[in-house]
């Protein structure tokens, strides 16, 4: 590996997972900044910018690389945060129930004065749950932080009957953008 230091702008451990499943030796960085969406902003938009913004206020020294990531469930047109107690996590997994919806990673990596973004999609379909199940995962405690009120390496995996595109994207970093990023910015 070359002598250019990473710097993972996140304190996900899944994010960390996946980068040391490549291999790679990182130091951990979180970005500390508003995560709101802006009027108007679709999520689309909203990761892409998210994950640009913790990549460029990381901070880094010369020579540094930042790799930034920021992800949001979306259901029709509705985004799905981390749940702010069990009761909106029921209702989320009630929402995800027997229906597919998206998940949206925004991947940025800055290095010198460059900075580049890719935006993955990947498409989940839950099976039907009934209200036991959903409330016995609710009381694991795993949805609370998790965007979609589930988690794809966890418990919430049990619900997940397809997924179109990235597996490690809806974990929060896709393998793939992040391998092309890192690449261009010479870090491997």
């Amino acid at each position: 590996m070359p002598s250019t230091r990473l710097i993972l702008a996140s304190a996900s451990p899944r994010r960390a997972r996946i980068l040391e499943s490549l291999g790679l030796s990182f130091k951990i960085r979180p970005a500390d900044l508003d995560e709101s969406l802006l009027p108007g902003e679709g999520p689309r938009a909203a990761v892409r910018r998210l994950a640009r913004q913790k990549a460029m206020v990381s901070p880094r020294g010369p020579g540094d690389c930042v790799i930034a990531a920021d992800t949001v469930v979306v259901l029709g047109s509705r985004i799905l945060n981390k749940p702010g107690d069990a009761a909106e996590a029921r209702r989320m997994l009630r929402s995800l129930s027997g229906r597919a919806h998206t998940v949206m990673t925004g991947v940025s990596v800055a290095w010198g004065s460059q900075v580049a973004t890719i935006v993955d999609l990947t498409e989940v379909r839950f099976r039907k749950m009934d209200e036991r199940e959903i409330a016995a995962y609710v009381r694991t405690g795993e949805p609370m932080d998790k965007a979609g009120a589930y988690h794809v390496e966890g418990g919430g995996a049990a619900f997940i009957e397809s997924i179109h595109g990235s597996p490690s994207n809806v974990a929060g970093l896709s393998v793939t953008s992040a391998r092309r990023l890192l690449k261009r910015a010479g870090v491997i």
